[in-house]
């Protein structure tokens, strides 16, 4: 019998249940085992208000309920796990089993092996495992790669929890442009229908090509011709591009921001389309993710009323030292983690009238632009409300889906980040919050994304992005 075809025991560390409560339920036909220290540091760490204290409380509350009624033999040979869960299970291949270690487990780690006890204790037990079910392929899960790498010189196979990993490369996320090639409008010329309807220009295009566009996507040809459009909607074959607004130009400019370039094009004709409730923009820093999400906010909120107000909210997560508590209320409090917030309005109320002219349009701004903190975000429900997320790449897929289902009737989400700056433990270009949104709003009408290239701040930071 091959290691292919063996049956697979997964030993699952506390972090892999701390970040995914579900996690029992997500190895198909296979069983799991859980030491005993696990249950131990479950117990420690499910005091507490956090969301790793609420994801451990839902994984007792999930283990009680599959021992609920188990007699103590049951237990011994292994609790089944629901087969809906785990996906379709048959004759060849059942659903797995649910086994907790029920004895004193003899170690066989090196006396000198240093460490913490309980990532030890794990050690001992997956090696224990090995040796008394040589039938059975032993593989320890865990989110730590220190204990990864002490299970990979023991002997025992290590793997990382990729349950929640959206994409095998961060490069295959979806970028939200593409290039049209260069005889495009040759070969679709004679199935082309163009009109104008309210000053805006559309095209009927038809052919193989329109299969691979998504809904919104940004279409551009890099010619002189400096042709740009997005996808408004596509059925089969048939698909209908509409001209993208040029926010370059002065005469269209928002809050007196223009675009600087292409993406940044793009992103603003998505920002003001009240039709895209959900925009995702990605970009290094200096892309000018901040300065256009809050000068669209403004135009909306303050010219065209569409919204009543803007709620920035972001990650509290410190790039170094933590400075502790902080004295005030919740937006007095969120302040030291909104300088992104501060410096743009600062670019967009550079108004005249010498400073009494500032002061007025700052009170004004204050009195529509909200603070708030992710902490204080469930139960609520926001109506016509510019959320602006920012440095989302550090939340987790379900606090994403946790702060999304809080939008109301005519509620916009504009979710900024770079991936290539995650600050919270455990996730990773492709299991971040972030990339998993991009991934799965790419094919919904109302969505749109675009990845800003080009930093825009200034030519030191742009040397300094490109050499250091």
């Amino acid at each position: 019998m091959t290691d292919q075809e063996k049956r697979r025991l997964f030993v699952l560390d506390t972090n892999v249940l701390m970040h995914d409560p579900t996690a029992i339920f997500r190895f198909k036909e296979h069983d799991i085992f859980l030491p005993m220290v696990v249950l131990e540091e479950l117990d420690k760490g499910k005091k507490g208000v956090s969301e790793v204290a609420r994801n451990v409380r839902q994984v007792s509350r999930f283990l009680d309920e599959l021992m609920s009624g188990a007699s103590k033999q049951q237990i011994d040979t292994g609790l089944p796990l629901p087969a809906p869960a785990n996906g379709t299970s048959t004759a060849t291949a059942p659903a797995g089993r649910l086994f907790f270690q029920t004895t004193t487990l003899a170690s066989h780690l090196p006396e000198s092996l240093p460490g913490n006890m309980p990532d030890n204790n794990i050690l001992s037990t997956a090696l224990t495992l090995q040796q008394e079910h040589p039938e059975m392929q032993v593989t320890l899960i865990s989110k730590d790669i220190n204990l990864r790498i002490k299970a990979a010189v023991l002997g025992v196979p290590a793997e990382d929890y990729n349950n929640d990993q959206v994409l095998d490369d961060v490069n295959l996320l979806y970028s939200g442009e593409a290039e049209l090639e260069a005889n495009f409008w040759e070969e679709h010329s004679k199935n082309l229908d163009s009109w104008q309807e309210q000053g805006r220009t559309y095209y009927r295009i038809k052919g193989k090509d329109t299969q691979a566009w998504y809904p919104n996507q940004c279409l551009f040809l890099d010619d002189d011709s400096k042709f740009e459009a997005i996808v408004r909607r596509r059925d089969g074959d048939d698909a209908i591009i509409e001209m993208a607004t040029d926010y370059r130009s002065a005469n269209h400019a928002i809050w007196g921001i223009r675009a600087r370039n292409r993406e940044q094009n793009f992103a603003i004709n998505m920002l003001m389309d009240p039709e895209v409730d959900f925009v995702s923009l990605l970009g290094s820093a200096g892309t000018g993710k901040t300065l256009l999400a809050l000068a669209a906010g403004l135009a909306q909120t303050l010219d065209m009323n569409i919204y009543r107000e803007i709620i920035m909210t972001r990650v509290t997560v410190p790039v170094g030292e933590d400075i502790g508590f902080l004295p005030g209320t919740e937006e007095e409090k969120m302040t030291p983690w909104m300088g992104a917030l501060m410096d743009n309005l600062e670019v967009l109320t550079q108004t005249e009238g010498g400073e009494w002219g500032r002061a007025a349009t700052d009170e004004l701004l204050r009195s529509r632009i909200r603070i708030h903190s992710l902490n204080f975000m469930r139960g609520r429900t926001f109506l016509k409300k510019y959320i602006i997320l920012d440095e989302a790449q550090n939340l987790t897929s379900k606090q994403m889906k946790t702060l999304i289902t809080r939008a109301g009737p005519g509620t916009k989400i504009v979710c900024l980040g770079n991936v290539a700056q995650i600050d919270t433990p455990y996730l990773t270009e492709t299991t971040s919050g972030l990339t998993y949104v991009v991934d799965r709003f790419k094919d919904w009408r109302h969505s749109g994304h675009i990845t800003l290239l080009r930093g825009e701040r200034s030519r030191l930071a742009d040397y300094a992005s490109e050499e250091l």
